[in-house]
């Protein structure tokens, strides 16, 4: 389960439970490219018959932004490579969102807890 932030009338963790959230944010944002890039490569595998090392170089690929090495020749494979292009597009977002949650987040509550401090 991910750790809960503290509310804005809470101290700031400490840098012991801080460093635990970004260590679980980070596993869960490599879950979500791990899952990823599974159904990239089984979608190649399956719909273009490209052998397992080469779809996973194409799922890579795509998942990384650069566009595909081998050329989609199926109809089937070609549905596949464009949903799966859009798909990953939004998987990047998601994963550096998920990534930056909690150091965003204690940046912000402590920003917040200096302007109380000024009043």
């Amino acid at each position: 389960m991910i750790h809960r932030f503290e509310h804005r009338h809470q101290p700031l963790a400490s840098r012991r439970i801080f460093m635990r959230r970004v260590r679980r944010y980070l596993g869960l944002s490599l879950a979500i490219i791990g899952v990823s890039l599974l159904i990239g490569v089984l979608g190649y595998h399956f719909t273009e018959g490209l052998p397992w090392l080469d779809a996973l170089v194409n799922a890579s690929m795509i998942l990384g932004g650069m566009g595909p090495v081998d050329p989609v020749r199926s109809v089937a494979g070609k549905w596949f490579a464009s949903f799966y292009a859009l798909f990953s597009g939004m998987v990047l977002l998601v994963a550096v969102g998920v990534l930056i949650a909690p150091i965003f987040h204690r940046f912000l509550h402590r920003f917040h807890l200096e302007i109380d401090e000024e009043r």
